[in-house]
C-alpha cells in the first residue's frame, strides 16, 4: 500500500514537471522511471524487456527518418504546387492544400508535415496579400487531425495499436467495421467544410505558382514500401505492432539514410544533422513513460481509478463515452497526450469490461479525444508550437486568443463529427 502511494506521488510530480517545463519532459520521465525501479515497483529487467515497447520506438524512428527524406525530395511541395495551379480559385486551393497536408500527415510526422507545407502556405498568402495566421493554424490542426488516422501517423496511434494489439490494416477496418481511419475522415470532412467558409472571402481569382523541382522519388518509394510493409505484417501476422513491423520500418529508414549519404553524396555534416534532427527527445520521453505507467499499473492504481470512474458513470454507457471524450479533449489541449493515453488505455479498457461493452468504443473515444484535443490551444501539440514559431518569425505573431478563434471551433466541429460516427458504428 505504501509503495502504491509513493508511485502515485512520483507520477504526479513527473506530470507537473512535464506541464511546467515541457522542454525537460525527457529528463522528467527518465528520472521518474529510474526512481520507480529504485523503489522496487518494477525490476530493471521487467522495465527494459516488458514495459518499454521497442517495436513502437523502432517504427517511430524509422518513420521519422523516411519523413525527413520525403521532405528533402520536394515531392510534397510539388504536389501542393500542382494543386494550386489546377484549383479554380484561391479559397478552394487553400482548403485543398490543408486536406493534402492532412493526407501527408497520416504517414509523416506532424511537425515534419507542417515544416514542409509552411513555405507553400506563406508564399500563397504573400501572393494574395493576406496574413498567414489562420492558414498556418489550419496546417497545424489538419496535420494533428490526420496524424491519428493511421498506425504510423502519430505516437499515440502507435501506442494505442500496441496496447490493443491491432495492426496497420485494423486502423481501416476492424472486426468488419469502419475503424479509426474512417472516424477521422468524417472529422476531416467536417473540418474541410469549416475551413472553406473561413477562407471563402479569399476565394476570388486564380493564381499560378512556380513548381518545385523534384530531387528524387526514392523517399516516396520508401514511404510506400513502409505502408505496404506494415499492411502486409498486419495481414500475414494477424497481430498488432510486432517486432517484425518495427524492424521493417527501422530498416527502411536506415536504407534511406544510407541512400542520402552514399547515393546522393551529401556531406557527413548533413547526414549527421539529419540523424541528430530526429525527435530523440520524444524517444527518450517514451522510454521513461512506458516504465512509469507500467509501474503504476503494477501497483493496481489504474484498476482503482477505473473502479472509481465506473461508480461515477454507473451503467450509463453514453455518459461514459461523453466523459472520456470530453476529458481527453480538455486535458490534451494543455498537456502532452502521450503520457495521458498510456495511462488511460488500461483504465478505459477496464471500464468497458465492467460495463460489459465493446472496449473499442471507449478506447477509440480516448484516442480521438486525446489527439483532436491537441488542436484546442497553441501549445496542445508540437505542430502547433512550430506553426506559432514560424508565424512569429514571419512577423505575424499569433496570440492565445487568436489561436482559439480557429482552433476551438475546429476542435469542436471535428470532434463532434468523429464522435457521432464512432458512436453509431461501434456502440
Amino acid at each position: 500500500m505504501v509503495l502504491k502511494w509513493f508511485v502515485l506521488g512520483l507520477v504526479v510530480v513527473m506530470y507537473a514537471v512535464v506541464i511546467i517545463f515541457p522542454q525537460k519532459k525527457a529528463y522528467a520521465s527518465l528520472t521518474a522511471a529510474v526512481l520507480a525501479i529504485a523503489l522496487g515497483a518494477v525490476t530493471p529487467w521487467v522495465a527494459v524487456s516488458e514495459l518499454v515497447n521497442w517495436s513502437v520506438l523502432m517504427i517511430y524512428v524509422g518513420s521519422l527518418a523516411i519523413a525527413e527524406l520525403f521532405i528533402y525530395s520536394k515531392v510534397p511541395a510539388r504536389i501542393a504546387d500542382n494543386i494550386v495551379n489546377v484549383s479554380p480559385n484561391v479559397g478552394i486551393s487553400m482548403v485543398v492544400i490543408l486536406v493534402i497536408t492532412g493526407v501527408i500527415s497520416a504517414f509523416v510526422e506532424n511537425v515534419a508535415t507542417v515544416l514542409v507545407m509552411a513555405p507553400i502556405a506563406l508564399s500563397l498568402c504573400k501572393k494574395i496579400d493576406i496574413k498567414p495566421t489562420y492558414f498556418m493554424t489550419g496546417l497545424a490542426v489538419m496535420a494533428n487531425l490526420q496524424g491519428t488516422a493511421t498506425l504510423v501517423g502519430d505516437p499515440p496511434s502507435m501506442i494505442f495499436a500496441s496496447y490493443a494489439n491491432i495492426g496497420f490494416n485494423d486502423f481501416i477496418f476492424y472486426h468488419g467495421k469502419p475503424s479509426i481511419f474512417f472516424v477521422i475522415q468524417v472529422g476531416m470532412l467536417a473540418g474541410a467544410i469549416y475551413f472553406y467558409f473561413v477562407f471563402a472571402k479569399d476565394g476570388k481569382g486564380k493564381i499560378t505558382v512556380e513548381k518545385e523541382p523534384v530531387i528524387s522519388i526514392l523517399p516516396t518509394i520508401l514511404l510506400i514500401l513502409m505502408i505496404l510493409g506494415l499492411a502486409a505484417c498486419s495481414f500475414i501476422l494477424n497481430s498488432g505492432v510486432t517486432i517484425t513491423a518495427g524492424l521493417l520500418v527501422l530498416g527502411l529508414g536506415i536504407a534511406g539514410i544510407l541512400w542520402y549519404a552514399f547515393v546522393r553524396k551529401e556531406s557527413g555534416k548533413k547526414v549527421f544533422a539529419l540523424v541528430k534532427g530526429l525527435d530523440w527527445e520524444t524517444i527518450l520521453f517514451l522510454i521513461g513513460i512506458f516504465i512509469v505507467i507500467g509501474a503504476l499499473a503494477e501497483t493496481g492504481l489504474l484498476n482503482d481509478f477505473a473502479t472509481v470512474l465506473g461508480h461515477f458513470i454507473g451503467g450509463n454507457v453514453l455518459l461514459g463515452f461523453v466523459v472520456i471524450l470530453t476529458v481527453s479533449v480538455i486535458i490534451s489541449g494543455f498537456v502532452d497526450n502521450v503520457p495521458y493515453i498510456i495511462a488511460m488505455l488500461p483504465v478505459t479498457d477496464a471500464l468497458a469490461t465492467q460495463l460489459g461493452i465493446n472496449p473499442e468504443l471507449y478506447m477509440f473515444a480516448l484516442l480521438v479525444g486525446s489527439c483532436l484535443g491537441g488542436n484546442l490551444t497553441p501549445f496542445g501539440a508540437s505542430a502547433n508550437i512550430v506553426a506559432v514559431g514560424i508565424l512569429k518569425k514571419e512577423g505575424s505573431p499569433l496570440s492565445f486568443s487568436g489561436w482559439l478563434k480557429i482552433g476551438a471551433p475546429f476542435t469542436a466541429i471535428t470532434t463532434i463529427a468523429s464522435a457521432i460516427f464512432l458512436w453509431f458504428v461501434w456502440h
